[in-house]
């Protein structure tokens, strides 16, 4: 199945290289999680601080049942310092 992968900020370097405005179009299997996808990229789980599926937050003890359908878009953004 077919789903956008945003990856932003510092988790930008995991995407590959056709990736445009940080994101790109990828083939996955179907009853891929959000946590096998960023495996698959090698996207260490623990940047991946704040995870979206078609803007929708996936709470970490989520990550690996959620199963994503053909179409979703999963966005990440790592944790952010300062404040």
């Amino acid at each position: 199945m077919r789903l956008q992968l945003k990856l932003y900020a510092t988790l930008a370097e995991y995407l590959p290289p056709q990736a445009v405005a940080n994101v790109v179009e990828i083939e996955v299997p179907a009853g891929t999680s959000p946590h096998q996808v960023l495996d698959l990229h090698r996207v260490p789980r623990e940047r991946a601080h704040l995870l979206l599926v078609n803007g929708n937050y996936i709470p970490p003890e989520r990550r690996d049942e959620a199963l994503l359908r053909e179409g979703d878009a999963l966005a990440a953004w790592p944790p952010v310092a300062g404040g």
